[in-house]
């Protein structure tokens, strides 16, 4: 088991740029595939990148692709997401999760299962 602690969200204007970190305690971060959901209101909640356990393999969703960037330090127990180029359908509530597995990166959300309290971005247009 991990825990999770999400920070670095805000209010931004569209085209702007936020850095969410994620703040892992507990044993093994460094093995763990690491992903950043978000749920907006009245819609479910979707994975929009993970990362391996290495760093080596990353997944993006296909409306963030070339905006938002994963990464990791593992020496550090932390994972973030840059998002750049926001948009005001980006404004939803993000969550930090972990999933423990043996495939570099699992995307469906019920692999998952450590998840941080969520952090609110909103963007303004």
């Amino acid at each position: 088991q991990v825990q999770l602690v999400e920070s670095g969200g805000g209010l931004v204007q569209a085209g702007g740029s936020l850095r969410l970190s994620c703040a892992a305690s507990g044993r093994a971060f460094s093995t763990y595939c690491m992903g950043w959901f978000r749920q907006a209101p009245g819609k479910e909640r979707e994975l929009t990148a993970a990362i391996s356990w290495s760093g080596g393999s990353t997944y993006y969703a296909d409306s963030v692709k070339g905006r938002f960037t994963i990464s990791r330090d593992n020496a550090k127990n932390t994972v973030y997401l840059q998002m750049n180029s926001l948009k005001p359908e980006d404004t939803a509530v993000y969550y930090c999760a972990a999933a423990q597995t043996r495939r570099p990166i699992v995307v469906p959300t019920s692999a998952y299962d450590n998840w941080g309290q969520g952090t609110q971005v909103t963007v303004s247009s």
